[in-house]
C-alpha cells in the first residue's frame, strides 16, 4: 500500500470531532480496531468530512476473539457496521493469538476481501515465524504490517521482512508513550533542530525505508506538528546518537 509517512491513531480517541479535526489538518489515514470500541466515532468522523471517501484510507482490526473461521466475516461486518462503510481499505488480523489459526482464520480474511468487504489485508504483531506462516495460507499479498516501533523498541528482523517482501511497516507508539519527551538524547538533537522531541521521534521512526507512523493526538495543534515531523530531515549524526540510545522497553508486549 502507498500509505502516508503519518496517519493518525485512534486507540483512546472517543471524540469524532478529533478524528474531524485530523482530516481538515490533511491526515488521510486513519487507524482503528475492533477491540478499542470507537469505530464508530471514527466512521462518523468519515461520514461528516469534507473530502471524499476515496481521499481517505481507513483501516480497522479484527480482534482475537473474531479469527475463527465462522467469526471472521460476521466480525467484519460488525466493523462495518460501527464504521457506517460498505469496505475498509485495510483489515488487519490484530494478533495471533485467541482463536487465530493461520490455515483456517487466513482464508477466511482472504474469503472477506474477495467478498469486496475490504480492498487489503494486513497484519499486526506477528514475529519473522508468524509472518511466514502467514504468508502460506493467505492469497491476498500483505499489504501493510503493524506493530510498535520506537526509539526504545526497534524491531529490525520485521523492518527486514517489510522491506525484503515489499509492504510497509506501519509503526505504533512512535512516541514510546511520550518518554521521549524526557530523553536527554531526543532533546538534544530536538535542541540542534529548534524543534520538539515529538517531531524527532517521529523523524527517526520515519527516516527508515518502508515505515510510516500513527501517532495519536488529540489538540490540532499537536496533530499539525505530528504531520509536519515527517518533513524534519535528521543528519547521518543525529539517526546514529538516537540509534545508540540503550535503554529498551516494549510497551505492548505479547
Amino acid at each position: 500500500m502507498d500509505l502516508p509517512p503519518v496517519g493518525l491513531g485512534t486507540m483512546g480517541i472517543d471524540d469524532p470531532d478529533t478524528v474531524t479535526t485530523a482530516i481538515d489538518a490533511g491526515y488521510r489515514h486513519l487507524d482503528t480496531a475492533q477491540v478499542y470500541e470507537n469505530e464508530r466515532v471514527v466512521g462518523d468522523a468519515v461520514a461528516s468530512a469534507t473530502v471524499d471517501r476515496e481521499a481517505l484510507t481507513v483501516a480497522t482490526k479484527l480482534w482475537i476473539d473474531r479469527l475463527a473461521e465462522d467469526d471472521v466475516r460476521p466480525g467484519t461486518e460488525a466493523s462495518l457496521d460501527c464504521l457506517g462503510l460498505d469496505s475498509v481499505d485495510l483489515l488487519y488480523v490484530h494478533r495471533p493469538r485467541g482463536d487465530y489459526d493461520p490455515a483456517t482464520t487466513l482464508p477466511a480474511v482472504d474469503a472477506v476481501r474477495e467478498a469486496g468487504l475490504t480492498t487489503h489485508v494486513g497484519l499486526s504483531n506477528f514475529d519473522p515465524d508468524q509472518l511466514d506462516a502467514a504468508r502460506d495460507h493467505l492469497a491476498s499479498p500483505v499489504a501493510a504490517h503493524q506493530v510498535e516501533f520506537h526509539p526504545y523498541f526497534r524491531q529490525e528482523a520485521l523492518l527486514e521482512d517489510a522491506q525484503r517482501h515489499g509492504y510497509p511497516l506501519v509503526a505504533y507508539s512512535p512516541l514510546a508513550g511520550g518518554q521521549v519527551f524526557d530523553d536527554p538524547t531526543i532533546r538534544a538533537v530536538a535542541e540542534k533542530h529548534d524543534t520538539s522531541p515529538a517531531a524527532v521521534s517521529i523523524a527517526w521512526v520515519t527516516s527508515h525505508d518502508d515505515v510510516v507512523t500513527i501517532p495519536k493526538a488529540s489538540s490540532r495543534a499537536h496533530l499539525e506538528a505530528n504531520l509536519a515531523a515527517a518533513d524534519l530531515e535528521l543528519d547521518d549524526d543525529d539517526i546514529d546518537r538516537i540509534d545508540a540510545i540503550e535503554h529498551r522497553e516494549e510497551l505492548f508486549p505479547e
